[in-house]
């Protein structure tokens, strides 16, 4: 994401940008070969199985430093996306499984679009 996007976003809405960790995920899977997606996927994981956001970033490092050798472009969007994707952790135990994924943000606009398709006030008029 652009960095003036960020900011905008930072300054206007006085919010964090997060980026969802089931896409980041899909997005990370896409660079290590079929056999060892499995592995990666495990070694990423330990990071969203901490309790506290300081420890999630230390581990977040560890697993991009044990990546960087074998998988350097993975390593390297690890480095890029570090705060977007932990931006959930910030928020209480409690809360983080209802915020780390856009998914349920998704579906809700994919259900507003589906209803508000078959309503005649809603549809843009053609030419």
């Amino acid at each position: 994401m652009p960095t003036r996007i960020k900011a905008a976003v930072a300054k206007v809405l006085k919010s964090t940008w997060q980026r969802c960790r089931v896409h980041f995920l899909r997005n990370a899977l896409a660079h290590p070969g079929k056999g060892q997606r499995q592995m990666v996927l495990a070694l990423i994981n330990t990071v969203f199985a901490q309790d506290t956001q300081e420890a999630a970033i230390t581990q977040w490092r560890a697993v991009a430093d044990q990546l960087r050798e074998k998988f350097p472009k993975l390593a390297l969007l690890m480095d890029e996306a570090e705060s977007d994707v932990l931006a959930f952790m910030s928020f209480p135990k409690a809360h983080r499984v209802q915020i780390h994924s856009t998914n349920p943000l998704e579906r809700l606009n994919a259900e507003i679009k589906r209803r508000t398709d078959v309503v005649g006030i809603f549809r843009m008029s053609r030419p």
